[in-house]
């Protein structure tokens, strides 16, 4: 071959593999382009979560739910619905772990104002969970009132203190699958679920050695069978809603539906105003919020009415750590009440 054509040869294989080059680099430039605009989008995303207040202000509409089961007890299989904030990469996340009323013998954990509530719980970053357990009292004769012997109500509140439990612990052990921060788990139940939590809060326990404390526990028309429990070392941040009149679960300490002292049902419990009382004693945080001549009622209505000061507790008692006593007093009046009158109530 002559040296003109091995020259003109050597530049079309130099214009060939500058071609090949351009191409190559303009594919690589743009991958590397898409991978910064994601990683952009994230660290922007981060970024207004945290100028919005995490756990304070929504910070997510989407919301993701997912069922698991926790355990199987007695044949049956106890699930748990979990909400996550969407487009969240948060991994040390509050929990906010909700039960359900029903006076162990009903109610569910995915009912519709649950639902609603537990969505606009996670659209603030905390991952909600609400939880089925062992309605014990289901099918039975005598439900959960003053034909209910007092030691077979004992073993009721037990039982849904140990599905709590078992449910804690699913949570823990699957901390990076939900992105949890596992000494940060706030209990909250209503009703028979308020007793539930309420019993589990105080109470000393440990997975694998290590003792569980919770963060907080928010109870709507709860009580306890000894505020003795509560000590310097189990006191938790509390928050405690409750009705002066109400005449199932008591808002101080009286017998368990007012029952009779002959009854088999007759039942000592310690309700709010009695477990608030032995914080304030202890000089430990809590929220007491009593609407005074309101009945059992309330232990349906913080969900929706008192939503803002659910989060205003959550927020300021567990995240930030403030040591904090609140009374707070919705008048009303008390004439049906069944119960002592309070010099704070309208009369």
């Amino acid at each position: 071959m002559r040296n003109e054509e091995w020259n003109n040869a050597i530049v079309i294989l130099q214009r060939d593999s500058e071609k090949k080059m351009d191409f190559y680099f303009n594919k690589t430039t743009i991958m590397h382009l898409f991978k910064c605009i994601i990683l952009s989008f994230f660290l922007l995303h981060n970024f207004i979560i945290e100028a919005q207040e995490r756990y304070l202000q929504e910070i997510s509409e989407s919301v993701k739910i997912e069922t698991y089961t926790y355990a199987n007890k007695e044949g049956q299989n106890l699930d748990l619905d979990v909400y996550i904030p969407g487009i969240d990469t948060a991994s040390q996340r509050v929990v906010y772990l909700f039960v359900h009323g029903g006076g162990f013998s009903g109610g569910s954990r995915n009912g519709v104002g649950i639902q609603k509530f537990c969505k606009k719980i996670a659209q603030r970053g905390y991952v909600a969970v609400s939880i089925s357990y062992r309605l014990t009292r289901k099918g039975k004769t005598s439900r959960f009132g003053c034909d209910c012997p007092a030691n077979e109500k004992m073993k009721t509140f037990q039982a849904a203190v140990e599905d709590i439990h078992d449910a804690t612990s699913f949570l823990i052990e699957n901390r990076e699958k939900f992105g949890i921060d596992p000494d940060e788990i706030i209990l909250s139940g209503s009703s028979a679920g308020a007793e539930a939590v309420l019993n589990a809060a105080y109470e000393p326990w440990r997975i694998e050695g290590k003792p569980v404390i919770y963060a907080g526990v928010i109870s709507f028309a709860g009580a306890i069978p000894d505020t003795g429990v509560i000590t310097k070392e189990t006191a938790i941040p509390t928050f405690l809603f409750h009705g002066t009149c109400d005449n199932l679960v008591p808002y101080a300490t009286a017998p368990h539906h007012y029952c009779d002292k002959q009854t088999v049902g007759y039942l000592m419990l310690s309700g709010s105003y009695s477990i608030a009382e032995k914080l304030y004693q202890l000089d430990k945080s809590y929220w007491l919020h009593t609407t005074c001549g309101a009945g059992h009622g309330i232990a349906g209505s913080p969900i929706t009415d008192d939503f803002s000061e659910i989060i205003d507790f959550c927020y300021r008692f567990v995240v930030l750590g403030t040591n904090e006593q609140i009374r707070t007093v919705i008048p009303g009046k008390q004439e049906n009440c069944i119960y002592p009158k309070y010099n704070f109530c309208d009369n």
